[in-house]
């Protein structure tokens, strides 16, 4: 289940219980991290059944038909679409492979909790257990409502409502990542 430690990109989880405020987040942090120049590609996590495209329209149709993958594209955008009558939970590191042929400088997990990857944990107080923040992989939690809390010192606290600085953060870690990937590659 680890990532493979040679994926030329850094992978950062955004973790936290639903209702939190991933999805809120990402909407902020994403153009300021553009306005810097990084591009970053986002693999979300769904607990449910879920459809982007719509009955009756030609996509659907063909993939209803048995199109597996289906892809539409246009000058605008372009949609991958995969039955995955299995049901099995989707394999983070066959989604970063998808990615991985888009040269994003980062990739932003948000979910996948139980994934090894470093994580970014946003907690609320009386929003889930504080258990969270003491997950696998924590190199920084975010929190709103909550006195600073007892972790490692190595792990960063951030305020939830600090966009500039966790968007500052990000950018140290991944600054960070790439000092640790050319020295391991330096060896």
């Amino acid at each position: 289940m680890p990532l493979d430690p040679l994926l030329p990109f850094p992978v950062l989880g955004i973790t936290a219980w639903s209702g939190t405020g991933k999805t809120t987040l990402l909407e902020q942090l994403l153009p300021r991290l553009r306005a810097e120049g990084i591009q970053v590609a986002v693999i979300k996590h769904a607990h449910h059944q879920f459809d982007v495209d719509q009955p009756g329209k030609d996509s659907y149709k063909l993939r209803s038909a048995g199109a597996m993958p289906m892809l539409i594209a246009s000058s605008q955008r372009l949609a991958l679409m995969q039955e995955t009558p299995d049901g099995k939970e989707p394999d983070l590191k066959e989604l970063l492979a998808m990615v991985a042929v888009h040269k994003p400088d980062l990739v932003m997990v948000e979910g996948f909790k139980a994934w090894p990857l470093a994580k970014l944990v946003l907690y609320r107080d009386g929003i889930g257990d504080a258990e969270i923040l003491h997950s696998q992989g924590v190199e920084a939690v975010a929190l709103q409502g909550v006195s600073p809390v007892a972790l490692s010192a190595a792990t960063r606290q951030l305020a939830l409502n600090d966009i500039e600085g966790i968007t500052r953060w990000i950018i140290e870690w991944m600054t960070g990542q790439r000092l640790n990937d050319v020295s391991s590659t330096d060896r």
